[in-house]
């Protein structure tokens, strides 16, 4: 199970308006975004939790994506619901309504096959609990983990904790910036990568996203999309993406394996961002994907 993906987070039910149009309730949360990238390129295994009401159709939708969802807890109550909207510029999303719900409670628990994945992904939760997962695994040889600026805030010390044992961290900008009480990016970055994780991934939204691999460091544009309709987790879908490819590459350190990483999360997310909810990258073919990521690296000339 070593290329098996193990992704602890939010399964959710998103309520989404934009000058597109709008959806309510449809498929989200941070683990399905992530879940439904990663599986386009290794398998992935879920944790979280749902209330009574989570449509039957989106459990089935999920399972034919080759995601495991045996570790998807159905509690009594009403699943995480979160209501939004983007104004024209897509920059931020203005909250409207967040219903924990069932996910107020999320305490998760492993079993051995969870244990057992070689590759585990701590989407955006709390670090308390993100500790907590860590902790019931049996050795993976790699490590990510995701975090907001709300944590970075309330729990901090813990979060610095999570960090001596994590190998890659996804932030973005403010995030990485507020965790150091660094402005310049680079500084930083170097003063995360003195935390403890061996590589830190910038998202910064329309302007791409940067990578900082020991003293190497990867600056990559992102892919230029005609029309945006949902941006709605497109940051769990490029980590999704990375981290899908990063498992089925053999070896993860490989700077050459992580530049292509970091390609195939800019593509994936430039999918998703073109129709609301998972609509788009649910429907992908692995055809769509590599015509796609073979146009974006010819651009850059990577190989």
């Amino acid at each position: 199970m070593k290329n098996t993906i193990l992704v602890v987070g939010s399964v959710a039910l998103d309520s989404v308006s934009t000058i597109h149009g709008s959806t309510k309730r449809a498929l989200g949360g941070s683990a399905v975004h992530f879940s439904i990238s990663a599986s386009r390129f290794s398998p992935v295994k879920v944790v979280g939790v749902v209330g009574e009401d989570f449509p039957v159709p989106f459990k089935r939708f999920l399972k034919r994506r080759n995601i495991c969802l045996d570790g998807l807890e159905v509690m009594p109550g009403r699943t995480f619901h979160w209501k939004g909207r983007y104004d024209r510029d897509f920059k931020n999303a203005r909250t409207i309504a967040t219903e924990l719900n069932v996910f107020r409670h999320f305490n998760p628990k492993l079993n051995g096959d969870h244990a057992r994945c070689g590759v585990l992904f701590l989407a955006n939760i709390d670090p308390d609990l993100q500790r907590g997962v860590l902790s019931q695994m049996a050795g993976p040889r790699l490590v990510a983990c995701d975090t907001m600026n709300y944590w970075i805030s309330l729990k901090r010390a813990s979060l610095v904790k999570l960090l001596r044992d994590v190998d890659l961290l996804f932030v973005n900008e403010e995030e990485a910036r507020q965790l150091t009480r660094e402005y310049n990016l680079m500084t930083a970055a170097r003063k995360i990568l003195k935390m403890g994780p061996s590589g830190i991934v910038v998202k910064r939204g329309d302007s791409g996203a940067m990578l900082f691999y020991g003293r190497q460091v990867l600056s990559i544009p992102a892919h230029p999309i005609e029309k945006v309709v949902d941006p709605t987790g497109a940051g769990d879908t490029f980590a999704g993406g990375f981290m899908g490819y990063l498992a089925s590459a053999g070896d993860w350190r490989d700077f050459d394996a992580l530049r292509r990483a970091m390609s195939y999360g800019t593509v994936m997310s430039s999918f998703s961002v073109e129709d609301f909810s998972v609509k788009r990258v649910g429907s992908l073919s692995s055809s769509e994907i590599r015509a796609r990521y073979d146009k974006y690296v010819d651009a850059l000339s990577i190989k």
